[in-house]
């Protein structure tokens, strides 16, 4: 047993975590999200029942984002009536929760299209597989250093 670790990080996504480096990407998908058809090498980590934006606090009690890069968080965009994307309801949530950890990071995070957000996924190191049922419940966070 170790103490400090959220139960509702898994010993493979401690692992992971452990694992990534500076500039590193993991990508939290939701359960409409194509997470086996857009992890790099197999490297899907399943949290079901465990939604977004709790993994997202999880991780974040453990992982620095990265104050070097331009956007340490990208979020599935939610279209508007110009097909613009941007925030959603649960994403709006999730910027509350990065922001106790990171305000810049919560701040500057970019929305992006579905099919860019895609592209994006297949570079992560890792994709988790959540029980986010809401949609637009998708992101990527990346590591930083402090």
């Amino acid at each position: 047993m170790l103490r400090g670790i959220p139960f509702e990080i898994s010993p493979k996504l401690l692992r992971t975590l452990a694992e990534m480096g500076h500039g590193d990407r993991i990508c939290i998908g939701d359960m409409f999200f194509p997470a086996n058809s857009n992890a790099k090498e197999g490297r899907i980590i399943r949290a079901d029942g465990i939604d977004a934006g709790t993994l997202t606090d999880a991780i974040l009690k453990l992982m620095p984002l990265d104050d070097w890069a331009e956007y340490s968080v990208i979020f599935l965009g939610q279209p508007d009536e110009n097909g613009v994307p941007g925030p959603s309801e649960t994403t709006q949530e999730i910027s509350k929760i990065i922001s106790k950890y990171d305000e810049n990071a919560a701040k500057t995070a970019k929305y992006v299209e579905r099919f860019a957000f895609y592209d994006l996924t297949k570079e992560c190191y890792a994709v988790i597989s959540s029980g986010e049922s809401r949609t637009y419940g998708c992101l990527i966070l990346q590591k930083g250093v402090k």
